[in-house]
Parts: structure tokens; C-alpha cells; sequence
């Protein structure tokens, strides 16, 4: 089997290191993109080839050497909790612009964004003020990729948790009804959306918990 490079943007994130055990596993190299020198050990041990850029601060140039020779870039950025307004725009929004950029200037075509519920949506009025700049962000982040010559998918997954993996899904074009869903299975099904002839190009998932084993959700979508 031929190894496969795949650059996952915020590479110590809790999803990023589920996606690059799954990737490692499947003998791909995970290429990953962190600003913090001491995630580079934690990385490497999981098997990733870690690059030190500030997706904050770097310029499209210093993010596309980082992709060069990719199969696919997974978007798995975020400003974290606890990060106030300013930097949900720079991370969720800016950053995901930027590696999107980064990405069609190394000539990488497959790309995968991690959204959220609640994106491309009206947002309530008694929403949070910083839960609602990030909402807004994401769905700009959305927004910009669509309008770009990428073959991207956007993933939507429901409420985070770190449960134990189920395997098992729902996975589906807008609307689903909210859930939740493990990272682990979320970063089973960036794996299986980056792997070659993979269906949903140009299109929308929301995910959360359900019945159907990964590999069969995600054919389901041809």
C-alpha cells in the first residue's frame, strides 16, 4: 500500500491525535500542524511527523510548504474553550481561510473542514456572546470554503464527548436532529472521508451518535 501524506491543521487537538492514530494505523503519514514546541514529542509518539506554524500569524506561503505532496488537508483547528471572542475569529474563522488557501496554492484538492451544529444557521438571541462569535465564525469559515476550487467536505458533528467509540453513526445532509458523538468517531470519519475515491465531495455532513457503522455511513453517501 502506498503511503498517503495527510495534513491535519491543529494536530494536538483532542479529534487530530483520534485522526492520527487511525491514520498511522492505516500506514498514512499525519502531517501535524501545531504552534506549540512541546506537543512535538506527545506527536511523534503517536506516530505524526509534527510542523511547527502559527495558523494565527504565518503567511500563506509558510502553511502551503507545510503541504506540499499532501493527499488531503483535515481542517481540525480551534480556538479550544476558555478562548475568548477575538480568538474564535482568528482560529475558527482566519485559520480556516488561511490553510484553504495554504491548500489550493500547494495544489492539494482534497479538504476537509471541521464545523459544528449551529453553523449556517440563524443564531438564537440568548446565545452566549463568545459561543456566538464562534457560531459566526464557523459558518464564515463554511462560507469561504465553498466559494474555493477544492474537492471539500464540511462536517458538522453534534455535541462532543470523550466516551469510548461506538463505531456507530448517523450520518447525513442537512437537517439531523442534535446529538452527540464521541471524538473518536468523529475522527473515524475524517479518516474515511480522506481515503481515495472517498464520496461527499462538495458537500455538508452533520454527524452525531447513531446505528450505522462508519465505513457503511459514509458509503452510503455516493
Amino acid at each position: 500500500m502506498t503511503e498517503r501524506r495527510i495534513v491535519v491543521a491543529g494536530g494536538h487537538g483532542k479529534i487530530a491525535r483520534h485522526l492520527i492514530k487511525n491514520l498511522t494505523a492505516s500506514g498514512d503519514l499525519a502531517v501535524a500542524l501545531i504552534r506549540n514546541p512541546d506537543h512535538e514529542d506527545p506527536l511523534r509518539a503517536l506516530g505524526a511527523y509534527p510542523r511547527l506554524v502559527d495558523l494565527e500569524h504565518a503567511g500563506v506561503d509558510e502553511v502551503a510548504d507545510t503541504m506540499h505532496g499532501a493527499d488531503a488537508v483535515v481542517f481540525a483547528a480551534g480556538a479550544g474553550p476558555g478562548s475568548g471572542a477575538a480568538r474564535k475569529d482568528t482560529v475558527d474563522r482566519g485559520a480556516a481561510a488561511l490553510t484553504a488557501s495554504a491548500a489550493e496554492r500547494a495544489g492539494v484538492r482534497r479538504y476537509v473542514q471541521i464545523s459544528s451544529f449551529g453553523a449556517g444557521e440563524p443564531i438564537p438571541e440568548d446565545t452566549d456572546e463568545v459561543f456566538a462569535v464562534y457560531l459566526a465564525a464557523k459558518t464564515a469559515a463554511e462560507e469561504d470554503l465553498r466559494r474555493r476550487d477544492l474537492d471539500w467536505t464540511i462536517l458538522r458533528p453534534g455535541g462532543l464527548t470523550d466516551d469510548e467509540p461506538t463505531g456507530e453513526v448517523t450520518l447525513t445532509e442537512p437537517p439531523l436532529e442534535r446529538g452527540t458523538v464521541p471524538r473518536a468517531d468523529v475522527a473515524a470519519v475524517l479518516a474515511a472521508l480522506v481515503e481515495p475515491g472517498a464520496p461527499a465531495v462538495r458537500r455538508t455532513l452533520m454527524l452525531t451518535s447513531g446505528s450505522m457503522p462508519v465505513r457503511e455511513a459514509v458509503a452510503a453517501l455516493r
